[in-house]
């Protein structure tokens, strides 16, 4: 079938592979696709493709044989599918998508059926009172024991493949370094003392949930790994910070923010207040090492307001 994947996931995969991984992945993609709609007995056909979609995959929306409808997500190996495949079985719909295949043989490109969900309804149409409070909800849904013997990375694990690079960038900014350093001591002593062991979903924001039939909200796009609520919940407090940046009471809100988030769902402020800052300076030196520089310095005015 004649494939052209959107633009969005096209630039985000050069920034993070290269051009030339990520034109090779693009160029297959087609015939990746044609693939996954017959494999392991499946028989769907496209509706359309999302758009416009997510920065590490790509989304078509399906029919199975019977006639209901779902959704077929493709990643690229990078993008670690197994790793969300897995947390998504652990959930089983409980607060997230729910996977429709369990078990068995992968497919060929361990492409994943999902339900549908309303993809262009997400919390971030609800007014930001209304979307901090459905996200908290649904956020605590997923805070679970981690399998068995599951192959879920830590946070510690996580951050620890960041600080390199958070070195090098202030070593080349000296104006950014205090902020920098700053977050690299407070992530030393929160995984010198983890909290607890829980499945996060490790990308949490509004964006992330979106509007369903058989729940109202349900979360999608996982990252997971395993640790304490208080670094997934550090994702959200950022959220929508462009308006945060356009408001002259940014700086107050977004303090306000952290103790308010600690308090519904009962993590402890310094800890919420700690991985804020480093998830958002993390972000922000990750962006404009990119070249996504208005993102980027968001994140980092964010960070400095804490």
């Amino acid at each position: 079938m004649g494939f052209e994947p959107p633009q969005r996931l096209a630039r985000a995969l050069d920034e993070q592979y290269g051009k030339a991984v990520a034109e090779g992945w693009l160029g297959s993609l087609g015939a990746l696709v044609e693939a996954e709609l017959s494999a392991g007995g499946r028989d769907l056909t496209v509706d359309r493709v999302a758009a416009p979609g997510g920065r590490t995959s790509v989304v078509l929306l399906v029919r199975r044989a019977d006639g209901v409808p779902a959704a077929l997500k493709i990643a690229p190996p990078g993008a670690a599918p197994e790793a969300e495949r897995a947390a998504l079985a652990h959930w089983n719909g409980w607060g997230s998508v729910r996977l429709l295949e369990t078990g068995g043989e992968a497919a060929p490109g361990d492409g994943m059926l999902l339900e549908r969900l309303h993809q262009e309804v997400s919390l971030r149409s609800l007014p930001e009172a209304k979307a901090l409070l459905e996200a908290a909800g649904t956020l605590r849904r997923l805070w679970v024991r981690p399998p068995e013997g599951h192959i879920f990375e830590t946070v510690a694990e996580r951050t620890g493949r960041r600080t390199s690079a958070m070195r090098e960038f202030a070593a080349a900014d000296p104006e950014l370094a205090p902020l920098v350093e700053a977050a690299l001591t407070v992530r030393e002593e929160l995984v010198a003392d983890p909290a607890e062991e829980l499945l996060l979903h490790g990308n949490f924001r509004q964006s992330k949930v979106l509007s369903g039939e058989r729940a109202p909200w349900l979360t999608v796009g996982p990252e997971p790994l395993v640790g304490e609520r208080a670094y997934d919940l550090a994702r959200l407090v950022r959220d929508r910070v462009e308006d945060l940046i356009a408001s002259p009471g940014g700086p107050a809100t977004a303090r306000r923010r952290v103790r308010k988030l600690a308090d519904s769902l009962e993590v402890g402020q310094e800890r919420l207040h700690g991985w804020t800052l480093f998830r958002a300076v993390e972000s922000g030196t990750r962006a404009l090492a990119e070249g996504r520089r208005q993102t980027g310095e968001m994140s980092l005015e964010f960070a400095g307001w804490l």
